[in-house]
């Protein structure tokens, strides 16, 4: 997703990710007297987030905002980001009229090859310990993000404990080579527990002009709540799109990679999987022992 770099006042301590849009759940931090989101990784905050920024997300449906109306339309990356490839606007100006569209295309061919999948058991019991498992395709990387929410709304979604369920373990992550993934975790003091809903999964490399898309996955470790009734579980999935192509991103002084829309350029994705309604179902009881026979 995106490089970090130093905020606008050069010498602030915080650094502001200037990248691969948006990509990951926006941490909005008030530092320093001013909102500073924190796109395309998290590398120095490791804790639960909720899928919201206004500035440099954009989403691929509709349904993602229902019920927003007009600010739903104009969230849409078709609107917000890939209208401005094609119309030249900005830091896409530099790029002649061939090299926006082709842009835009294999922008779109990243979008259409990055999906995020749920696997949850249908029922399980009242403070069952249990796994769940959810798997990306695709995303700009070389940072995507990771997490279980209670809904798939892009403003609405809540980190999934406001809906009950526990976690209760690390996220057990797996990167794009197989191999697991401790280093972003463990940057968390283990003494304030590590069992957290949002992770992020590093080393993710796409190029949807070899149509190669990386793959990643994590499993979480939830505890059920103790009444019974059901409960909503979602997934979501924050990823970048420009550092994907050589034709989104410019290279400053340093050597690094700066998404060609800018900061605010919502070359961002936001992408929920379905709402998974998940019975907590209360053990059946025991039949009562038959009664002994009668000499």
């Amino acid at each position: 997703m995106k490089s970090w770099q130093r905020s606008a006042g050069g010498r602030r301590a915080t650094r502001v990710f200037r990248g691969t849009g948006c990509a990951l759940a926006a941490l909005t931090l008030l530092i320093a007297g001013g909102a500073l989101a924190h796109p395309g990784g998290t590398p120095s905050f490791q804790t639960d987030v909720a899928p919201y920024c206004a500035s440099c997300h954009s989403s691929r449906s509709v349904d993602a905002l229902a019920g927003a109306g007009e600010r739903a339309e104009r969230s849409l990356a078709e609107h917000r980001h890939l209208a401005e490839i094609l119309a030249g606007r900005g830091g896409y100006a530099q790029l002649s009229q061939p090299d926006r569209e082709a842009l835009a295309r294999q922008i779109r061919a990243l979008d259409a090859a990055s999906t995020v999948s749920l696997r949850a058991p249908e029922a399980v019991t009242p403070g069952e310990v249990f796994a769940v498992e959810v798997e990306v395709h695709g995303g700009g990387g070389p940072v995507v993000g990771i997490g279980l929410v209670d809904r798939d709304h892009r403003w609405w979604a809540r980190p999934a404990a406001s809906a009950g369920w526990q976690v209760v373990a690390p996220p057990a992550v797996t990167g794009p080579d197989g191999a697991p993934q401790t280093a972003w975790l463990e940057r968390r003091p283990e003494a304030a527990d590590r069992n957290l809903s949002f992770v992020n999964v590093t080393g993710i490399a796409s190029d949807p002009v070899r149509e190669s898309f990386a793959r990643a996955s994590v499993v979480f470790t939830l505890r059920a709540p103790d009444r019974a009734g059901r409960y909503p579980l979602a997934a979501v999935f924050l990823y970048g799109t420009e550092k994907s192509t050589v034709l989104g991103y410019t290279t400053d002084a340093q050597g690094n990679k700066e998404v060609r829309g800018g900061f605010d350029g919502a070359s961002g994705r936001v992408l929920f999987t379905p709402v998974k309604s998940i019975e907590v179902r209360a053990a059946p009881q025991a039949s009562p022992p038959a009664p002994a026979a009668q000499p």
